[in-house]
């Protein structure tokens, strides 16, 4: 069985790290959902109205993630984290496309919860499932819109799947092979964060995303929290 887990020595360099984690099994993605445009609209107004005038790089949530970039040796100006690369483009009211559902929704809470909201096509994994840990030079990366892969340096942080890096910097760049397109059904969503900082919000963004998925698409929903004490979930 496929499952998803965080390696040891990411504890050790990230203390406090932690993720919500939704599965979801039997979606339909092909298909328009207005409810969940709807909703996405709804949360980019909500933000840009919300963080208006606000310096991002000092905002709480957003800090969390800069300070673990910092302590990775990545510089999170140059390699913005997910969350502030969109949080950062709402906030000056431009808008984000739609893709499809399962894309809509993760961006949708993302924005509500200011959390990096990740979705991947469990289809797309290797047999061992996903990993997150750091890379060796066996690893390679297909960087969005491109056809030829890049060798990983050794060291970096970043979720994996056999030795197919699927994000680069750990919440930074997904890579091509890693989209989420019409044909998939079947998706890991995990949610990153620091316990006594965020976790309170990850777990409830969790759950608001498993009830829209058994509400709007009638799959099958599982969800776990995983830390050092719990560092794996079977997908």
């Amino acid at each position: 069985m496929k499952r998803f887990y965080v390696d040891d020595a990411v504890f050790d360099a990230l203390p406090g790290y932690c993720l919500g984690v939704v599965v979801a099994k039997g979606i339909r993605n092909e298909e328009h959902n207005e409810a969940i445009t709807t909703q996405m609209d709804e949360e980019m107004d909500a933000f840009h109205q919300q963080f208006e005038g606000i310096n991002l790089k000092e905002y709480p949530g957003i800090c969390a993630y800069r300070d673990a970039f910092h302590k990775l040796n990545m510089n999170p100006n140059k390699f913005m984290c997910s969350i502030e690369a969109m949080a950062k483009r709402v906030q000056k009211g431009n808008r984000l496309p739609h893709i499809n559902p399962v894309v809509d929704v993760g961006n949708a809470l993302s924005l509500k919860y200011v959390l990096p909201l990740g979705a991947h096509d469990i289809d797309q994994l290797e047999e061992d499932g996903m990993a997150i840990r750091f890379s060796t030079p066996e690893d390679h990366f297909l960087p969005i819109g491109e056809t030829e892969q890049e060798i990983m340096p050794e060291g970096e942080l970043v979720y994996v799947s056999g030795h197919t890096v699927k994000t680069r910097r750990w919440i930074w760049r997904q890579s091509d092979d890693g989209k989420i397109t019409g044909d998939t059904s079947y998706v890991l969503f995990p949610i990153d964060a620091f316990e006594g900082i965020n976790d309170a919000q990850v777990v409830v963004a969790r759950d608001e995303l498993a009830a829209i998925l058994r509400e709007q698409f009638g799959c099958e929903v599982k969800t776990a929290y995983l830390n050092r004490e719990n560092p794996s979930v079977d997908l």
